[in-house]
């Protein structure tokens, strides 16, 4: 299993350092296509639903904006309200199934939505810069990482046991310790290097909130994320499944995958669009 899960990442990560390093926006978009594809079968399914309408209209939908936006012009003004939409549906509908430890919402319109939006911020946050991308992405894994180990050391109290038993409230801090950690070391060192240096979300955050400002965007940023993954924790457990699928190698579903990135990159997204514009 270790064996397959190393292999999986490593062709994942070839794949995705050679698109952002050799490709530009319209070669990443094309890039996730297939992943919000998979990822909208398969959380449909962990919803008892099986086919839809919803996905080849998302897939449409992506298709079209791509190519609209083959350009590197600034995102259009509607994209904020959309997006805030977007973040405010899928909290109400994450959290209300959390809290009762039951699916709120069965609709495959909400998958396929919410994978739509991601599919849109990963592309503009692509087209922003792969650094901007890059670094709003590492938030969500640094906040994982930390989760891990600090759950590990020090994990006592649980957070939601009946969803998720061995995520602990130790494991959160810890995980928002090093993200917020981590940007104000990089903020600190980006305040002293040269202007038209590679931008990157958090610096960026920091530059136009200030650090406490940034702090506090980071912290929201990782418990949506913990979120993200305690909602799909939920739909697999109410599904009697250990993965979304198995699409990949050791590693389950893409669902499995993406699912803390759902909430955090329109949100990303969002966040850097009320700022800049």
């Amino acid at each position: 299993m270790l064996k397959q899960r190393v292999i999986t990442a490593l062709i994942l990560l070839a794949v995705i350092i050679g698109v952002l390093a050799l490709g530009g926006t319209t070669a990443w978009g094309v890039l996730m296509l297939p992943v919000m594809a998979l990822a909208i079968h398969e959380w449909t399914r962990l919803l008892g639903r099986q086919a839809s309408p919803a996905l080849p209209i998302s897939l449409a939908v992506a298709i079209a904006y791509g190519a609209w936006r083959s350009d590197a012009t600034p995102a259009p003004e509607w994209l904020v309200p959309v997006l805030g939409i977007g973040v405010l549906a899928w909290i109400f509908v994450a959290f209300r199934s959390v809290f009762r430890v039951r699916p709120s919402c069965s609709s495959p319109w909400l998958a396929a939505f919410s994978m739509l939006l991601l599919w849109v911020s990963l592309f503009e946050l692509r087209n922003l810069g792969a650094g901007v991308l890059i670094s709003a992405m590492a938030i969500v894994w640094l906040a994982d990482i930390g989760a891990y180990f600090s759950g590990r050391a020090f994990g006592r109290r649980k957070l939601a046991p009946r969803v998720s038993p061995g995520k602990t409230w130790e494991g959160v801090a810890g995980g928002a310790v090093l993200c917020i950690g981590t940007a104000l070391v990089v903020a600190r060192a980006g305040a002293g290097a040269a202007e038209g240096s590679l931008p990157l979300f958090s610096t960026v955050v920091a530059q136009h909130l200030g650090l406490i400002g940034m702090a506090i965007v980071l912290m929201l940023l990782v418990l949506l994320s913990v979120m993200g993954d305690l909602y799909e924790s939920l739909l697999k457990r109410h599904a009697g499944v250990k993965d979304s699928g198995t699409c990949l190698p050791g590693h389950g579903g893409m669902f499995d995958r993406i699912d803390a990135l759902v909430p955090t990159m329109p949100l990303c997204l969002l966040i850097w669009l009320l700022m800049v514009h």
